[in-house]
């Protein structure tokens, strides 16, 4: 069993790292303040190769693991956990339309969204419709043309924002089987945005709801099969976790790294703060924490590469185990700043709120316990 990484696996992280300390990290907290991303950034992200992670070569994507992607999300989320979200979020539904759409799908969608000329945001949740994703009820009829939308989504990163909405809607029965997968392009007639959430993290993500009123979208924006859109959604939801897990990683390493620098300089008691005892178990409890939390991550995403078929299990117990220690140490490295940590200007406060979220998204983490536990009931048998 080998636990080193590849030198290619080494060189995308690199690659990653350093783009985001260049172009992003110096602008974080502005594009906060400013609660949007510059969509000048997102050519420059495609020219790496970042646009279309898991799309195949052929339409234009990198066509790497989703090893090699959770490298991408803990590197770029040393920079901005936010950012490096938001371009998971494009990344999942290139993933979904270069797995499951057909190949006039694939040539209408995917050169455009690798080379970012269109950024994608994903739209499942609903107003009464969060963990049990199955429940939606945004509805598309079908017309003799397209697809006819009614509904609501709620907490869409990128809503107002994007250029095409990758959109799970009901175009049957209720349950998992009544549900379709269509894509919705900004300016469509009857697509509308409510205002801007007021956050407590990931504030440079626009979010907003998405509203569907008789919004009509042609028959050839349907990705793959009608009825399949739940299977695809939770299929895209493996991955989705273990990116969200990496940015919390990420960012989490950041807010460590900060800490033992702060440590070495600040003094107390005639002495840096470094050197004493209490606080040095602390940092050996975070690396711990950081380093079994990695470990973890890696296992998912290689069990999701090989399609073993416990991949679903290992990438809800990432997520869940990931961003659990992602957040305490984040939270334990403001306290080691003390009255400091709250400020500012000393980046851990910014970590500590980003990632408070990580815990919620793709599924929360009691449904994570959901997940294995089932999983591990089923195979009791």
């Amino acid at each position: 069993m080998d636990f080193a990484l590849t030198e290619e696996q080494t060189a995308i992280f690199d690659m990653a790292h350093a783009f985001g300390q260049e172009h992003i990290a110096p602008h974080a907290r502005a594009w906060e303040a400013q609660g949007t991303i510059p969509k000048e950034l997102w050519p420059k992200v495609a020219e790496l190769g970042l646009g279309g992670i898991y799309v195949s070569e052929d339409w234009g994507g990198s066509g790497l693991s989703r090893l090699d992607a959770t490298l991408v999300f803990e590197a770029l989320a040393m920079a901005c956990p936010s950012v490096g979200s938001f371009l998971s979020i494009h990344n999942m539904c290139g993933g979904m339309i270069d797995k499951f759409g057909s190949t006039e799908t694939k040539e209408k969608w995917l050169p455009d969204l690798c080379a970012m000329n269109k950024v994608f945001s994903y739209c499942l949740t609903e107003p009464g419709s969060g963990s049990d994703a199955a429940a939606l009820r945004t509805r598309a009829e079908k017309t003799n043309t397209g697809y006819r939308l009614n509904g609501t989504k709620a907490f869409i990163s990128g809503g107002g924002y994007s250029d095409a909405y990758v959109t799970m809607v009901r175009t049957g029965d209720d349950g998992p089987k009544g549900i379709s997968t269509v894509v919705v392009e900004a300016g469509t007639d009857g697509l509308s945005y409510g205002g801007l959430e007021d956050k407590m993290g990931w504030r440079s993500q626009p979010t907003a709801q998405v509203q569907f009123d008789d919004c009509l979208v042609p028959l050839d924006n349907l990705i793959g099969h009608e009825g399949h859109g739940f299977s695809y959604a939770m299929a895209g939801l493996d991955g989705g976790r273990l990116n969200i897990a990496a940015s919390a990683l990420g960012a989490a390493q950041n807010a460590l790294d900060i800490t033992l620098t702060y440590m070495g300089e600040r003094r107390a008691f005639g002495k840096t703060i470094d050197q004493f005892q209490a606080l040095q178990f602390k940092l050996a409890e975070f690396e711990t924490k950081l380093q079994s939390a990695r470990i973890m991550l890696r296992q998912a995403a290689w069990k999701l590469d090989t399609k073993a078929a416990d991949a679903t299990k290992f990438c809800a117990m990432a997520k869940l185990m990931v961003t659990d220690n992602a957040f305490e140490v984040a939270n334990g490295c403001l306290q080691m700043h003390g009255g400091y940590g709250y400020l500012a200007d000393y980046g851990v406060e910014k970590i500590v709120r980003d990632l408070r979220v990580h815990q919620i998204l793709e599924g929360t983490n009691e449904i994570m316990r959901l997940i294995i536990s089932r999983q591990m009931l089923a195979d009791r048998g």
